[in-house]
């Protein structure tokens, strides 16, 4: 058991929310099987009211796997991955690159969220990407961008292609690397994520049938934003995100430490 001080009285009110909810979405991605042991990174921007106008972002302490992270293991960096406090946690700037890259091009951003799942990697090398055929990828397919891939994704050159590439889409499909969503908040980047993992898993699970298969006409895409805001009751992700944390909290509630 991790021994970490509790950094709740040293922190604003604000940011300790959004430390409990980031906390809480690297043990619901641990909980649903996405993680990859200590790699890839969830990333939080913090508000300009907590900060003063200054770049600063949560990320996990790198080592720790994401079912031991704690709203006071969180690391807070600047834009190059400096930290910013007093912490004995490691931080990992070659995994801050991708993010680093969407919060510089998507200031409305507040969450990047990153994946290496064996469903996600296996669509990410398929030429065709993500195919229409099960409702789940509908949604994706009405906010979807590919970034092809130039190796282990650390080198700074690489960012303005990736900027390029997402462009505003919200679904990025990282070729030969994995899936990443992005969300205004923390909640809305985890949803975007459960609904892009499903549509991978679904189309490996479909292709694994060998039958050929039945895609979605093409006219259901268009207005899928708006049967998304039906499909939640307005709420978007916090229609679901309460359930979520209540979900974590019957089994640990260690992620609010």
């Amino acid at each position: 058991m991790l021994n970490i001080p509790s950094l709740k009285d040293s922190v604003s009110t604000e940011e300790w929310q959004i430390r409990c909810d980031l906390a809480a979405c690297y043990r619901l991605v641990a909980a649903y099987g996405w993680s990859d042991l200590v790699f890839t990174h969830i990333s939080a921007k913090l508000p300009d009211s907590v900060t003063g106008g200054e770049h600063q972002f949560l990320i996990n302490p790198y080592g720790l796997m994401f079912d031991e992270i704690t709203a006071s293991s969180l690391v807070k960096v600047d834009m190059q991955c400096n930290k910013l406090h007093d912490t004995p946690f490691p931080v990992n700037p070659a995994g801050f690159v991708i993010h680093s890259a969407v919060h510089e091009a998507r200031p409305e951003v507040q969450c990047v969220l990153h994946t290496h799942t064996r469903a996600g990697v296996a669509v990410s090398a398929q030429k065709a990407g993500i195919l229409p055929i099960s409702q789940q990828s509908t949604f994706v397919l009405a906010s979807l961008a590919y970034h092809a891939y130039e190796g282990v994704a650390f080198r700074p050159d690489e960012k303005p292609r990736l900027q390029a590439d997402l462009g505003r889409a919200n679904f990025l499909v990282l070729r030969n690397h994995g899936l990443l969503t992005v969300g205004s908040s923390i909640p809305d980047a985890f949803l975007s994520m459960y609904t892009f993992e499903n549509t991978c898993r679904i189309q490996i699970d479909a292709q694994a049938g060998g039958g050929e298969l039945t895609q979605v006409d093409p006219r259901i895409l268009a207005g899928m934003a708006e049967v998304m805001k039906i499909a939640t009751a307005g709420q978007g992700a916090m229609l679901a995100w309460p359930a979520l944390l209540r979900k974590l909290d019957r089994s640990d509630t260690s992620y609010r430490t």
